[in-house]
């Protein structure tokens, strides 16, 4: 099992960038604390939540609800870092100072304006939504949406991108299926990015994925799109 992209790769690994996850292998969530472990198992009474941490602290929010039984996926990505001197590929965050978190209404609210330990956690808001208030509701992402980003972030491929649509030069609007390599069995749509062909996926509100290359080979148009 690959543990999460935020903490300690088990079994010595420490670049499983060329591993592809098959539908029922996600990533365990891992404390960088404690080890406490949580599997992400499907929930009909859970949804996912985005939420927004403050002044970098995504890795202290999501050891807190790791340990407090709460399945989170922090997307990274592997980058060059000059470190002490010497150049070194380290993980960072892939969308900056944002977590998901896959819990209940009435546990995401706790988490958000009942624990003083986080006090620097905000949602993330349905800007195109309005509740029984007339107020803005959390976003929450279908669990299909989620799995498809996770699989394409597990990855951590150093050359995944969080891009704007301007950045995505569309080939046609179908919806395709990668079939081998690194990002088999995530969904998109082929695009141009950076000078190359990718595969383009979306999370809602949220913004734009991009994969590294992808060959036409490794690309299969979905039947019935």
């Amino acid at each position: 099992m690959i543990t999460l992209s935020n903490v300690e790769i088990r079994e010595g690994v420490d670049n499983p960038s060329g591993v592809g996850l098959t539908s029922d292998a996600f990533p365990e969530a891992v404390s960088s604390k404690t080890g406490v472990s949580v599997k992400y198992v499907h929930d009909p009474v859970k949804k996912w939540y985005v939420f927004r941490a403050s002044y970098g602290r995504v890795a202290k929010a999501s050891d807190f609800l790791i340990e407090d039984g709460t399945y989170i996926y922090v997307a990274k990505r592997y980058t060059d870092k000059i470190v002490d001197g010497r150049r070194k590929k380290v993980l960072e965050e892939l969308i900056p100072n944002l977590l998901f978190a896959y819990t209940t209404a009435e546990k995401a609210e706790v988490y958000v304006k009942h624990v003083p330990e986080l006090s620097f956690l905000s949602y993330y808001y349905n800007h195109f939504e309005l509740d029984e208030n007339q107020k803005n509701p959390p976003l929450t992402i279908s669990c299909k949406e989620m799995d498809n980003f996770i699989r394409a972030t597990s990855t951590q491929n150093e050359h995944l991108l969080f891009v704007k649509p301007a950045q995505c030069h569309y080939r046609s609007g179908d919806v395709v299926k990668v079939i081998d390599g690194a990002f088999k069995g995530v969904e998109g749509r082929v695009a141009r990015v950076a000078g190359q062909q990718r595969v383009v996926l979306s999370i809602s509100q949220v913004g734009l994925i991009s994969t590294a290359y992808i060959p036409s080979a490794f690309i299969e148009v979905k039947n019935g799109q």
